[in-house]
């Protein structure tokens, strides 16, 4: 299949059009969109290391490249943050969530869902799919939890979506990257926050992206290298 079919089906998809102004997206060089690619390699993050690959092969990111890579390579992230169906829904089906809205109706940017149930079944579907879950103001197992918001990603550093969720009523808010000066935020504000990670909070994004492009009959593979390593 010629690269710019690719780019077409991945545009018609998830619009690029419909990523936040300042954001990256779309092809991260110039390539020959006449170019046959047989295989596609979908990463969280492109480094140098991995733009070593044939060139019938399309890479594409979440996150978009430092650099320019040689391989084509194609960036999808806050159009697939926000669009129905796409990296927000992806996380709330690992959770076991029903999405009922956006988080924030501006920009669509995160869902609201609906749990009723207690934290204890909560913090279960969390731990069966997540390690090194960080938490902030941790409730009694047995209350009741009904309103949750979901960001992949990034959500947690952002002192207004903190606030947001406050305004919202939400029991919860679930997301990565929380900072100290969040957290405090949130012990003030008496709002839950559990914090995931950031890659691990878009991972599920990621194979409900490979899962759309399986459209395309191509050889598609999810390399999920994470970025921070533990040490042991």
């Amino acid at each position: 299949m010629k690269l710019k079919e690719i780019i077409e089906f991945l545009d018609e998809k998830i619009p690029e059009d419909m990523a936040l102004d300042f954001d990256n997206v779309g092809l991260m060089g110039k390539y020959d969109l006449n170019l046959d690619i047989e295989s596609i390699k979908i990463f969280m993050d492109l480094l140098p290391e991995d733009d070593e690959i044939n060139t019938n092969t399309l890479i594409v990111t979440h996150h978009p490249p430092l650099f320019e890579p040689k391989t084509p390579t194609y960036t999808i992230h806050s159009n697939w943050d926000i669009i129905d169906g796409g990296a927000n829904e992806a996380l709330a089906e690992t959770l076991k969530l029903n999405v009922i809205d956006y988080f924030d109706n501006e920009t669509k940017i995160g869902r609201i869902c609906k749990f009723s149930s207690s934290f204890e079944k909560l913090k279960k579907d969390i731990l069966d799919e997540f390690e090194n879950v960080n938490i902030v103001n941790i409730p009694n197992d047995k209350k009741e939890i009904n309103n949750i918001g979901i960001i992949s990603g990034f959500g947690l550093k952002n002192k207004e979506y903190i606030k947001l969720a406050k305004e919202k009523k939400l029991d919860v808010l679930i997301s990565g990257d929380i900072t100290q000066e969040t957290a405090i935020m949130a012990k003030n504000l008496k709002i839950t926050l559990i914090d995931l990670g950031h890659h691990e909070s878009e991972v599920p994004g990621l194979y409900q992206l490979a899962k759309l492009m399986n459209e395309l009959n191509l050889d598609i593979e999810v390399i999920d290298k994470k970025p921070i390593e533990k040490l042991m």
